[in-house]
């Protein structure tokens, strides 16, 4: 079984393309917190790759920005890529099958998670895909054309609520 779920905030603005045959793809990076402190007693983040398919992806540029927190439920997806030096890249990515809109870098008291993004993750350039070669879209990624329609308020999540 390959199943991710994932609660984090946006490192930078989504990108959004599409491909040869015009299907929406976004791609941004998930910064995430460790369940745990490091011995200086800072929380440190796992930055994580994640591709959006279709109207999810086009909703994803439109209304998510650099600090957004999300939900994410997808899967696990490595491709690989020849570097401009001819060495074969990997690239482990999440694959999102629904993408849940959680509140705006503004709406949250906590802002741990995006000041610990350090200026060379934020900013760093996305990683090469090669569209012709793209693997085919999830499928049950669309959304109605309003995807606030049913959204509640936003909750806030902590990790001193989990059990462990």
């Amino acid at each position: 079984m390959n199943k991710v779920f994932l609660i984090g905030r946006l490192t930078r603005n989504p990108e959004l393309r599409y491909t040869g045959n015009n299907t929406p793809v976004a791609t941004f990076s998930l910064a995430v917190n460790r369940n745990f402190t490091n011995q200086q007693g800072e929380r440190e983040a796992d930055f994580i790759n994640i591709v959006v398919w279709r109207k999810q992806a086009e909703n994803v540029k439109n209304y998510l920005s650099q600090g957004s927190q999300i939900a994410i439920e997808g899967r696990i997806q490595t491709r690989s890529y020849d570097g401009q030096d001819g060495q074969k890249r990997y690239i482990t990515e999440v694959i999102a099958d629904n993408v849940e809109f959680l509140g705006s870098k503004n709406s949250s008291n906590n802002t741990n998670q995006s000041s610990n993004i350090t200026s060379s993750m934020a900013n760093a350039e996305p990683t090469p895909y090669d569209f012709a070669d793209a693997p085919v879209e999830p499928k049950g990624t669309d959304i109605d054309s309003n995807p606030f329609a049913d959204f509640g308020a936003s909750i806030e999540v902590s990790d001193d609520d989990l059990p462990f």
